[in-house]
């Protein structure tokens, strides 16, 4: 295509309009914005002036409508008024868990072994929104009054421990003489992060409507990891219903109805994993969650209002169980309670590869790990043993290749015989691959049988807690991207980082493209022509957010595949002998597949038609 004056200058005259456009809208903008903000400033303190003069008035009002409010709340569970809340603490080799007497329930969780953003221990169920209770009677008669039991103070605390097996229980005892009475338990055993959490009621057939527990349960996940959109892609609600395991990604849907029998609901941050388990089932429920805004640093909200029937008694004991700690495989399938299916070792439409996960891929980097002691060195091994075992099946994609360098020559001859007449050249060039023993697409599926592997690689490592915090070279995480290049501003599609493993992947596939391009015919189609090279630019994007585990996997992949190639071009292909057996071939009688015959029919009928068009044409 030529370009003239006056197209250039319209080029130019076009381009400096769309940018005086953007440049002008984004200053009218930045104008708006400011003046809505002067206006919302001035606005919110007018406000806040008309809320300081009345709130003198407005707290006496609302300590005498409190008082009047907390008496025919609290009712038989009155004398808890006069309760202060107090702070008690169990610990073993995992966990910590401070517990609350206001609702007689853990407070904070911390995990001994993992560290949050700000380096001190990481926490869960630690924010104002996390509680957990029902509802309870608190009249005489069994509608005269109400509260949750998360609002009431469990006055007494009882605590002991028997080898090694810690238990504290937290009592609400009514005022009068019906003998109801609300009992929390927790236990903790040594080195588990699951705690056993018994209701015990006196007269649960007063407290409870209908001999029925309406249990809360509010959890809301904070940021644990340095990307929450990316957290958040990975955060997902599970639980078992009637059995059968299922699970929602929580940008995906907001609410879940349970019309059958639930065992335990959860919710799952990438790394982490809260579940909240009813030895006897729920019978019934639902949940739902909100995704806040990311400056709120919190990944999910999530509030489970779950049904379960109690069983009459004295006491009645509703046995629960409540589980804090990693979404690591092995520790969760030591439950044996369905929870590892909700580490992503490939889910959804990448379900297929859960299997190569489970027992090849996983068995094999636990090993690797066990040995290597570094993470990064153990994906660089495992990165070797992947090409091991598939070597085999790459062999003939590379040889393949490797022949295709050596027809380069011939098939070059084609375009100077017979010009721009397409249909002749891919006939020529098809006999000329029969002749030399060379098929086109012998490499394609040995290539295709490596997508399961990459698949399962890109679940695994998004999903193993070993790799979090882990350093290696320049990476901080192996579990995050690294962001060793930072711009300072959001570039679109980019983001504000560029990842240095992202770039040595992009690198590596870029030079994988140059060789391959170099072993293949020339190409007279534009798009196939650049498509090779196309590829590793949408890698630099794609890439861009991954953890730095996989971008290091795919350099390793790469360099191991450049230096396969360049051995078999090298050192195995003899290009005298395929050019030898190419004419020894020329000489024989010509036999052709059924597949080879209809290929060969149908470019000469394409032929015949072209041939045809252009006579009538003239």
């Amino acid at each position: 295509m030529k370009f003239d004056r006056n197209t250039v200058l319209g080029f130019v005259i076009l381009a400096a309009l769309f940018f005086g456009y953007f440049f002008y809208t984004n200053k009218e903008q930045a104008v708006y914005k400011k003046q809505k903000a002067e206006k919302e400033a001035r606005e919110l303190a007018v406000q806040d002036s008309i809320a300081k003069l009345n709130k003198p008035l407005q707290d006496s009002l609302n300590k005498i409508r409190d008082s009047v409010t907390q008496k025919n709340m609290l009712g038989i569970f009155q004398d808890t008024a006069k309760e202060e809340e107090q702070l008690v603490t169990i610990q073993n080799e995992l966990i910590r868990i401070t517990f609350t007497t206001k609702g007689g329930q853990p407070k904070k969780v911390e995990l001994k072994n993992f560290k949050g953003q700000d380096s001190s221990l990481l926490k869960l169920a630690g924010t104002d929104f996390d509680k957990i209770g029902y509802p309870v009677n608190t009249g005489k008669g069994a509608n005269e009054g109400s509260a949750q039991t998360s609002d009431l103070f469990f006055s007494k605390i009882d605590s002991f421990s028997k080898e090694g097996v810690k238990t504290i229980s937290f009592t609400l005892q009514s005022s009068d003489s019906s003998g109801s009475y609300i009992q929390h338990e927790f236990t903790l055993k040594p080195n588990n992060y699951m705690i056993d959490f018994n209701v015990k009621m006196g007269r649960a057939d007063k407290l409870l409507q209908g001999g029925t527990m309406n249990l809360s349960w509010q959890y809301a996940a904070v940021q644990q990891e340095s990307d929450i959109s990316y957290e958040q892609q990975n955060t997902q609600i599970g639980y078992v219903k009637d059995g059968s395991f299922d699970y929602h990604t929580i940008g995906r849907k907001s609410s879940k109805n349970f019309d059958e029998s639930v065992n335990w609901i959860g919710v799952r941050q990438r790394f982490f994993f809260t579940i909240l388990v009813a030895k006897n089932n729920f019978n019934s429920g639902n949940m739902e969650w909100t995704i806040p805004v990311d400056s709120a640093k919190t990944v999910v909200k999530s509030i489970a209002l779950m049904k379960l029937q109690v069983p009459a008694g004295t006491p009645s004991v509703i046995p629960f169980s409540i589980y804090y700690g990693p979404s690591d495989y092995h520790i969760l399938k030591s439950y044996d309670m369905k929870f590892d299916k909700m580490v992503n070792l490939g889910q959804g439409i990448y379900s297929f590869v859960r299997p190569i996960n489970k027992f090849i891929i996983l068995p094999i980097f636990d090993f690797l790990k066990s040995i290597a002691g570094s993470m990064g060195l153990a994906i660089a091994l495992l990165t070797i043993f992947i090409k091991l075992v598939t070597s085999p099946l790459l062999y003939k994609s590379f040889l393949s290749g490797a022949k295709m360098k050596v027809l380069r020559p011939e098939i070059a001859k084609l375009k100077d015989k017979y010009g721009d007449d397409r249909q002749a050249i891919s006939m020529e060039q098809m006999k000329i691959f029969r002749e030399a023993g060379v098929n086109p697409l012998g490499g394609c599926l040995p290539a295709l049988l490596q997508i399961p592997i990459f698949f399962a690689l890109f679940s695994l490592f998004n999903s193993d807690i070993g790799l979090r915090g882990a350093n290696f070279l320049w990476s901080n995480d192996l579990a995050a991207y690294d962001d060793v290049i930072k711009f300072g501003t959001h570039i679109p599609l980019l983001g504000s980082h560029l990842s240095l493993f992202n770039i040595t992947a992009v690198f590596t596939s870029f030079l994988i493209s140059i060789y391959s391009m170099s072993m293949t015919p020339d190409q007279s189609n534009p798009v196939m022509k650049y498509m090779p090279y196309i590829f590793p630019v949408f890698l630099l994007f794609f890439f861009n957010r991954l953890p730095s585990a996989l971008t290091w996997y795919y350099t390793v992949s790469n360099v191991i595949t450049l230096a396969i190639q360049f051995v078999i071009q090298t050192y195995i292909i003899d290009h005298d002998k395929i050019l030898a057996k190419m004419e020894e071939n020329r000489k024989k009688p010509k036999t052709q597949s059924k597949w080879q015959e209809r290929m060969q029919q149908m470019q000469e009928q394409q032929k015949k038609m072209k041939e045809s068009q252009q006579k009538n044409r003239r």
